[in-house]
């Protein structure tokens, strides 16, 4: 009868974390819809504005880019015109675009709220140590996915944009980009560019739980560069600008991490001399005494 009792209470008890964890993603849930709803009616600033202004030459970033090259004593970097035109082909063309950008700007938007529903969860399960070092996160996260979404669209987004409008085989073939593929690729650079950000975070959880150490970190990094040049190749269009452009920060947020690893390991290190010392500490009068 115990065993079945216990067995019981750690059933109920997995069907409660089932039902809290059920809660916490309905939050989340709730609050990308809502952030969905507001960017779905508010369609001249987030499509006008936000998802169409890498297409138009008054762009922020090709703004910057010519005020640059004008201090350079150069115009090759001012912009006249992006040789390409957006049409929707499909009937459901512009709806289904439409609903796709509101769920992805939604989808940033909670972001923050969202990890941090998810953190509420998370965080109870740990021990009071792991806690303590886990302090903030819900901050780092939050900072660099939204780094990481600020890069790809002011960096990456117009660079692709004006590689791919100016390509052309042959003068005689027009660029006309459908709405749709217009969209998915740049939903598709902002998004990954915010995902890839959280590398620190990544190597900071690994180098935590004893995967990774600043050693093997640095003995594969050649790998890691590989690696990162064909994921840079993936999420961006076939210029080497773009690919450059990303795996730079990708770079340098490794050798970051590098950094953090480096100190996650040092303070296990000294905390296990610590913990050692003391326990030398208390067998010293047991030994005097005998």
């Amino acid at each position: 009868m115990r065993n079945e009792d216990s067995l019981d209470s750690k059933e109920m008890s997995f069907i409660d974390h089932l039902e809290e964890l059920r809660w916490h993603l309905i939050r989340a849930g709730l609050a990308i819809g809502v952030f969905s709803i507001l960017a779905f009616v508010s369609k001249k600033l987030i499509f006008h504005d936000l998802i169409l202004g890498p297409s138009r030459t008054d762009f922020w970033t090709y703004r910057m880019f010519c005020k640059l090259g004008n201090l350079m004593g150069s115009e090759a970097l001012c912009m006249d015109k992006l040789p390409f035109v957006i049409q929707s082909r499909t009937m459901t063309g512009q709806f289904s675009m439409h609903l796709t950008t509101s769920f992805v700007v939604g989808l940033i938007c909670a972001f923050p709220y969202a990890f941090w529903e998810l953190w509420r969860f998370i965080r109870p399960g740990l021990y009071d140590h792991e806690k303590g070092m886990t302090t903030g996160a819900v901050f780092w996260v939050t900072l660099l996915f939204m780094t990481g979404i600020a890069f790809g669209y002011f960096i990456v987004t117009p660079i692709s944009v004006n590689f791919l409008s100016n390509y052309q085989v042959d003068e005689s073939i027009l660029n006309e980009f459908d709405i749709l593929s217009y969209v998915s690729t740049v939903t598709m650079i902002v998004l990954a560019c915010g995902l890839m950000f959280q590398l620190p975070v990544v190597i900071y959880v690994l180098s935590k739980v004893g995967v990774v150490t600043p050693i093997t970190l640095r003995y594969f990094r050649r790998h890691a560069l590989v690696v990162i040049l064909v994921v840079s190749a993936v999420i961006t269009p076939p210029d080497v600008i773009s690919q450059i452009m990303v795996s730079l920060p990708l770079l340098l947020l490794y050798e970051v991490g590098i950094r953090i690893s480096a100190v996650v390991v040092r303070k296990r290190v000294e905390k296990q001399i610590s913990a050692l010392q003391v326990r030398d500490d208390a067998e010293v009068p047991e030994k005097t005494e005998i």
